[in-house]
């Protein structure tokens, strides 16, 4: 990709969140004023257990250029293990991105905390940045 289209570039971000913690910790840095880059779009579950890999390999289908899926610390979820059964899946879907011949790194699970607004501004940071590194999705 050449520089200028590069520089130009904002990458379509799909975040699965906890409605518990992450979610929460989203609306808590909107409320706290924190900047974050504005391109990433929030689909609020009850629970990260509640995510699959169809839903993951939808939105990257439907045009996304990564997507991740934020849940509650280890220990602290509503729904008992949600959060494990969502850190689980999300390596199974970085296997079937590399068989198909996607970077694997399109796809990443956070622990985030209701309290953590700065740790949400982190991780959305952190997505965005490398995948303007890696570019749009093929």
């Amino acid at each position: 990709m050449s520089e200028n289209i590069q520089a130009n570039y904002e990458p379509k971000v799909i975040a699965f969140a906890c409605e518990y913690c992450a979610y929460t910790a989203a609306d808590l840095a909107g409320s706290m004023r924190l900047q974050y880059p504005t391109n990433v779009r929030i689909i609020q579950l009850p629970c990260t257990g509640r995510a699959d890999p169809i839903l993951l390999l939808r939105a990257l289908e439907e045009g996304a250029d990564t997507v991740f899926v934020a849940g509650c610390q280890p220990g602290d979820c509503h729904f008992i293990n949600g959060n494990y059964r969502a850190k689980a899946m999300v390596p199974s879907v970085k296997k079937m991105l590399e068989e198909i011949g996607l970077n694997p790194l399109r796809v990443e699970f956070f622990h985030v905390a209701a309290s953590q607004a700065p740790r949400w501004v982190e991780v959305v940071k952190e997505m965005t940045s490398r995948i303007q590194a890696l570019g749009p999705s093929p």
